[in-house]
Parts: structure tokens; sequence; C-alpha cells
């Protein structure tokens, strides 16, 4: 007699059963340019380093467009559809790919990282900047060479009296003074000021500008979606027009700083910066760093 119910799937040894459906996962090493699937979030890349970050090992993967993420080494993993727990290289693989890592990352000036390396003891010499948003900027894009150097920045809260700034810093041999001035244009006042104060110590202190009102104006326009930055009127605070232009709230300071913040958020590296600038930045640094 037929069973109108059909089996029980309980029935039998079925526990062994999802046991053997359930593929294994195996253990692979994190060899340099291995594709592998992140399961939980889909993201597929190669392998380009494994190393040891919060005292956990984590596996960078570059995607196609060439955007690194990293990865908790261990499983979750897929290889060609297969499930497997990365591991982390041995011996002579370690090796390669710490070699390569070394050789391939750059900061965001675009110079080769100094890996494991302690910041030096800062120098006597220093580079000076007009405002906080100056040093801001700077530090996020050189932040490591100087770093590296032992360079500090430090804000002058305008230049209207630079000759003064550099009498007070007492620059010489072995304190070279660096300073970095918005709008040093042929005609502007600015230039009148860097010629006044190029008079007091010329052999240890080089005062260089960048054409832009303001060191917002060095970040490219792109980034913010613009072709060129506008024009403001001269009646108008230049920052205030440029946050009104962009439909940005402008009217205290602290929507000032806001809009500065979100400007600097689009900035990932040098190449996100105008050469005016970026030509200026790396001259100080010669300039403070070089042996007397």
């Amino acid at each position: 007699m037929s069973d109108r119910y059909g089996k029980d799937v309980l029935s039998g040894d079925w526990k062994s059963k999802g046991r053997l459906s359930r593929p294994t996962s195996q253990a692979l090493e994190a060899t340099r340019g291995t594709v592998v699937e992140d399961v939980e979030t889909g993201w597929v890349g190669a392998v380009v380093s494994v190393e040891k970050a919060g005292g956990v090992h984590v596996v960078h993967l570059e995607d196609r467009r060439g955007k690194v993420k990293a990865f908790p080494l261990g499983p979750g993993f897929h290889v060609d559809g297969r499930p497997v727990t990365l591991t982390a290289p041995k011996g002579a693989q370690r090796a390669a790919l710490a070699t390569v890592r070394q050789q391939s990352s750059r900061t965001a000036s675009g110079s080769v990282a100094v890996h494991d390396g302690k910041a030096k003891v800062a120098l006597a010499s220093r580079i000076f900047v007009e405002g906080r948003h100056d040093a801001e900027l700077v530090e996020k894009v050189w932040g490591h060479d100087l770093r590296v150097e032992g360079v500090v920045v430090e804000p002058l809260d305008g230049v209207d009296d630079l000759a003064a700034a550099i009498r007070e810093f007492s620059p010489g041999r072995g304190r070279r003074m660096g300073v970095l001035v918005d709008h040093l244009v042929p005609g502007s006042k600015e230039s009148r000021i860097v010629a006044e104060a190029n008079r007091v110590a010329p052999d240890h202190v080089l005062v260089v500008g960048h054409p832009y009102v303001d060191v917002w104006q060095s970040v490219r326009p792109q980034r913010l979606g613009m072709d060129a930055w506008p024009t403001i009127p001269r009646s108008m605070e230049w920052k205030r027009g440029i946050c009104a232009h962009l439909g940005w709230a402008h009217e205290t300071q602290a929507d000032i700083a806001r809009a500065w913040k979100q400007i600097l958020g689009t900035v990932r590296s040098y190449a996100d910066l105008e050469p005016a600038l970026l030509g200026r930045v790396e001259e100080l640094i010669d300039f403070v760093t070089a042996p007397e």
C-alpha cells in the first residue's frame, strides 16, 4: 500500500547527509596575485599584500579598477567558487610581498612611503603658512614626508606683519624659515609685504607663494563638481561667496569651518591639487631640509 504522506524526512542518517553536502573550506596561502572573493561583501580582488594591523592579520585585495580594500585573514573567501581560508604567506613569499609593498606604496604626496620608520626629532627649521586651513591641507598631503624629515608646519594667522614674524623666529644657520603665502601675484598687497620681509634674513628665509585668493582654490574644482572656481564679487567675502555658490550654509564662522572640512575631505592625494601649489610646497620642504 502506498504512503500517502511520503517518506519521513527525518528518517535515516540525515545529519551525516547534511555534512557531506556542504563543501569544506580549504586552507590557502594569500600569495600575491591570487584572485579571491570576500563572501560577505562580494568584493573580488587580487592579493597585493598581507600585514598585521592592530594585532590582526589583514589581506589587501585590489579590484579591477585599482581600488584596494583590507579584510581580516581567515575564512570567508571563495576562489573559483570554492570556499577557502586564507592564511599568511610563508618564507620567500612573505618576503616578496613585503618587498613589493615597500616598493609600490606611495604617500599622498606621491613619494615612496617609509614603512616602520619613526618620526625624526623636529628640526630647528620650520615651514610657516598663513592659517589653519593651509596647515591642514599641507598635513593631509605631505604629512608623512614631513614626519620622516622632522619638519614642523606652523600657522602664522596672516602675513600682514611677516617681517616681524621673521625677526621673532630668528632664522640663521641650521634654523631656516620657509613661508607659504596666499595670493602672491605682482602688484598685490602680499607682494609688497614679501618684498619687505625678504630683506630681513635673505640667506636663511625663503618666501614663496601661490596665485590663489585662498588655499581653498588650490583644490581642483572638479573635486567639487565644478569646471572652475567661480568669480566672487569684491563686495562679498570670498569664502562666503564660494559657499553660497555651492549652496552651502555660510552665515557663521562655524559654517565656513564645515565647508572647509567638506572641501578638504575631497582631497585624496597631490593629484587633487593644482600644480602651482604643489611646486611651492615641495620647494619649501627642500629648502628647510637641505644640508648646510
